[in-house]
């Protein structure tokens, strides 16, 4: 595995992380124009670990973020881009659920929720309500 050569022009480097990645947050464009070198030191490691192809697929890798992020209580716009990312590689919404429900036996319900609202509006799925009368309960009611 061969470090990435250090990029001189920031937007440039920005635009390839994009393409590489299918998405920046907020804090990559941020560190692109405030900490241009810790921002390629970070995105090193990050392409090491996550991004440069080894053992595990890209489609497995997702997954393993979406859940981490989910355990982390990671943002949901975070949480969301790999969402995304997921999708746009064949996963289906189905599995990436399936992924997300792995947090409930470990993190438990309050973290679950993190990963499975953002899932949710991603995917733009709706529930069953019920025909009963009952207190709405909120995205964060068990």
């Amino acid at each position: 595995m061969t470090s990435e050569p250090k990029a001189v022009d920031p937007q440039e480097y920005i635009d390839d992380m994009a393409r590489k990645r299918g998405y920046v947050l907020d804090y990559h464009k941020v560190m692109a124009k405030q900490d241009f070198e810790v921002l390629q030191a970070t995105n090193g490691l990050v392409s090491a670990a996550y991004l440069n192809q080894r053992t595990l697929d890209r489609k497995t890798k997702e997954l393993i973020f979406i859940v981490s992020l989910t355990v982390m209580r990671a943002s949901k716009g975070h949480i969301q881009s790999h969402i995304r990312v997921a999708l746009d590689l064949g996963l289906t919404p189905q599995e990436i659920l399936e992924a997300i429900e792995i947090a409930l036996p470990e993190a438990g319900i309050v973290a679950f929720q993190t990963g499975f609202e953002a899932w949710r509006e991603v995917v733009d799925v709706d529930g069953i309500e019920p025909s009963v009368e009952v207190h709405e309960g909120g995205a964060g009611s068990n």
